[in-house]
């Protein structure tokens, strides 16, 4: 158990040292978005850029890893939509935000860390095959479903058209898209540019635990506990669950068994607490305030469940 503490421990060491000083005012809020937005708009591009563009393209594109992920994730969603329409009795909206609470993991900013210091080489494949499901299926059409039956939204087809446009902006999207052509291809960058783009990706780990811990400062759990107990459920316990039913019907239906490693870093992501950005999606419909305690719940919950569930599979 110490040998697992080893590996987590620091992860959620630097996330507190981010809320502290951030609750001690040697940070602001506006600094921590400018460093998340470094992250997300050069560090983790770069990231996968260098993930992808080392690797052969049949190494990287993984079929089975994707269709797992995204069956578990979507039976999830499917699940999490029942309980809150038909026997939590929750508008639309509420209903999808609820369910993409369960089913969004924080690949990038808490998730890579994590397996980087588990799983170093497949860690960077996996996220990149991660952020291929959550961008381009699970989010598109999440946010088709919170807009339905709201008539000041558009259709649910034009809103997710509209998320799949956003992508083409997106750059980590891009990063994605130039590392899998680069592999595609076999083009290595220049020897000095590969080192500039090594050291943007460098930079992200421990900078996007940082902005996590400062971004739990001032969120509450209080008056909450109805809200969110459902969504953290889901999300740490729920998901993991639905990932491995996923892997055994693939299993059993003859799909290509995934690599020991690639298995690890799938279940570990499902295990993962909700996405960062999460309330702010759910701002749009008004749902912010449970929204950002079951950011802050998940993410003290998944301390417990990731050591518990790395303790049982190893």
């Amino acid at each position: 158990m110490l040998d697992i503490l080893s590996i987590t421990f620091p992860i959620y060491l630097i996330i507190a040292v981010g809320y502290l000083l951030t609750r001690l005012g040697v940070f602001a809020k506006a600094e921590l978005k400018a460093f998340g937005k470094f992250v997300i708009q050069l560090a983790l591009p770069a990231l996968l850029f260098n993930a992808l563009s080392q690797r052969r393209i049949a190494d990287v594109l993984n079929i089975s890893y994707l269709l797992v992920y995204a069956a578990g994730s979507l039976v999830l969603v499917g699940a999490a939509m029942v309980w809150a329409r038909r026997l939590a009795g929750k508008p639309w909206s509420e209903s999808a935000v609820c369910a993409m609470g369960m089913a969004c993991p924080n690949s990038g900013f808490v998730g890579y860390p994590i397996m980087l210091l588990l799983m170093p080489a497949v860690a960077g494949v996996a996220l990149a095959l991660n952020m291929l499901v959550e961008n381009l299926i699970l989010l598109p059409l999440l946010l088709a479903l919170a807009d339905r039956g709201d008539s000041q939204h558009l259709p649910w087809y034009r809103v997710v058209g509209q998320s799949l446009a956003r992508l083409a902006t997106n750059p980590m999207i891009i990063g994605l898209v130039l590392g899998f052509l680069a592999s595609a291809i076999g083009w290595q960058l220049p020897a000095p540019l590969a080192r500039t783009v090594t050291l943007f990706a460098q930079a992200s780990s421990a900078l996007s635990l940082f902005v996590i811990g400062g971004a739990l400062h001032g969120l509450s759990l209080a008056g909450m506990g109805r809200q969110v107990g459902p969504i953290m459920a889901g999300k740490l316990v729920l998901h993991p669950l639905c990932i491995l039913g996923a892997l055994a019907t693939g299993a059993a239906f003859g799909l290509p068994a995934l690599v020991p490693e690639l298995r690890t870093a799938l279940v570990m992501t499902a295990a993962m607490p909700i996405m960062g950005i999460y309330p702010i999606l759910a701002q749009r419909h008004g749902h912010e305030g449970f929204s950002a305690a079951a950011l802050l719940g998940t993410t003290l919950g998944s301390f417990l469940t990731l050591n518990l569930l790395l303790w049982m599979w190893h």
